[in-house]
Parts: structure tokens; C-alpha cells; sequence
């Protein structure tokens, strides 16, 4: 863990928070995983070895604690959860500012299904399965198809076929996809200009866009949550302003 020797509270909190990967292992943490595989589904570009090491190093500082529930479980202590709106804000920052143009190698298909997965509504589905088959078509070979299954209301992400019927069938890009996620694109748009192209029964294909709950950090979030750090100061400015009589 890198050193600033100082004890200035941003530097303190940089030494824990700005080491690579550290602020993609607690937002997956914060996004519900607890289990080391599951969170290394959140970051597959880092290798085990070096995500065994920052979970340790979280510990050490009290970030995260491990529990045996049955299996060793990574959960977020006080100190972690207080991290929530801190990762939240700097999503959001990234969104506006950091996210555009994205190149070509940041276009993660794994971690784009890992999220989706995460955020869909299976009670828009019937309790029987419903199969929904996605075909990213500039995807390297290997990470092309993926099939998320809705039953019961679980959602479980296959990265090879589970053997079910498919009820939708979804071909897109990622760019395309990462689009609708972060609300830069609405699904129907996508779908009227032939970016998204859907195939399946019209009831389920109408559900599909309800599915979709989408990222929370959005486009319209990041922009209200600027407006309103830019609007507090001035404010906060004009209360302190006496205005003549």
C-alpha cells in the first residue's frame, strides 16, 4: 500500500482508496457480492492472487471483515459502507467527465453482463423461465453469446447454453448496450434504428425494456447531482449576502 507520510485526511484516505483496483473491489462489495468469486466476476481483469491481496489489505485497515456463513463471505464493515455515496459521487463524476470517448479495449463484455444481471427485475417476467439470449456482435470470439435465465425470480448469468429454450433473442454491440446502461440511449431508440434488434414474442419483447433497470449511476443522475453541488455553494453565497433595504 503506497505512503504519503502526511497527515493530511485526503492523503490518509488515498492511501487506502487509490491503490489500482481498490475502488472497483468496494463497488463490487457495495453492489452485493461477498463471496471471492463473485467478486472477482466484477473485476475479471484482476488476477486472484492480486484481489486475495487487496481484500486483506481492506481488512487489515477496516474496510471489510471475513465472515464463514457457511464459506469465507467479504462483507463491508461501518467504515466500508460510509464509502457508499463517496463511490456512488465518483461514478458519477466519471460519467461526465472520464467516460467519453471510451476506446476499444475498455469495452468489457463480461463486467457490462455481470451488471446487467445485477440490475433486471424478474418480476417482470412470469415465475416459469424465461431465457433471454444476447449476441454481442463486435465481442471477441468466446465472449460473443451469453444467456441470462429468469425463473422464479432469480436471474442467472450463463456464459454458455444452459440447455433452455430461448424466449428473446438480443443482438446489439457493446457500445450500443453500454449506451442504454448508463441512459445515453433508450432502448426503444436503439431498437427503432436497428442498433438493438429483438426477437421474440411481442408480450415479451414489450416486458424486455421494463427488465432493464439499468445502471444507477446515469447520465441524467450525474448531471443532477453537478447541478446540485453547483447550486449549494451559490446559496449557501446569496444567504450570507445582507441585501439593502
Amino acid at each position: 500500500m503506497m505512503q504519503y507520510h502526511q497527515f493530511c485526511p485526503i492523503a490518509k484516505a488515498a492511501e487506502i482508496l487509490a491503490e489500482k483496483w481498490t475502488p472497483l473491489v468496494i463497488h463490487e462489495l457495495l453492489a452485493g457480492s461477498t463471496r471471492f468469486n463473485d467478486i472477482r466476476r466484477g473485476v475479471p481483469l484482476m488476477s486472484r492472487t492480486l484481489l486475495s491481496k487487496r481484500l486483506k489489505e481492506l481488512e487489515r485497515v477496516g474496510i471489510v471483515e471475513p465472515r464463514t456463513a457457511p464459506g469465507r463471505e467479504w462483507h463491508l464493515t461501518e467504515a466500508g459502507k460510509a464509502l457508499g455515496p463517496l463511490i456512488h459521487q465518483f461514478g458519477e463524476w466519471g460519467l461526465q467527465y472520464a467516460q467519453d470517448p471510451l476506446e476499444d479495449r475498455d469495452l468489457d463484455v463480461t463486467v457490462l453482463v455481470w451488471n446487467i444481471r445485477r440490475r433486471v427485475d424478474p418480476s417482470v417476467f412470469s415465475a416459469l423461465r424465461t431465457t433471454v439470449h444476447f449476441d454481442f456482435t463486435d465481442a471477441p470470439e468466446g465472449k460473443r453469446l451469453w444467456w441470462l435465465v429468469n425463473e422464479r425470480g432469480a436471474v442467472d448469468l450463463c456464459p454458455f447454453d444452459p440447455g433452455f429454450p430461448v424466449d428473446l433473442f438480443v443482438t446489439t454491440d457493446i457500445r450500443t448496450m453500454i449506451a442504454v446502461w448508463f441512459g445515453r440511449l433508450t432502448w426503444d431508440v436503439g431498437v427503432r434504428t436497428g442498433n438493438i434488434e429483438v426477437i421474440g414474442p411481442r408480450q415479451l419483447r414489450d416486458r424486455l425494456r421494463s427488465w432493464f433497470l439499468l445502471s444507477p449511476i446515469t447520465v441524467k443522475s450525474a448531471a443532477a447531482s453537478n447541478n446540485a453541488s453547483t447550486r449549494a455553494p451559490l446559496a449557501a453565497a446569496r444567504q450570507r449576502v445582507s441585501l439593502p433595504h
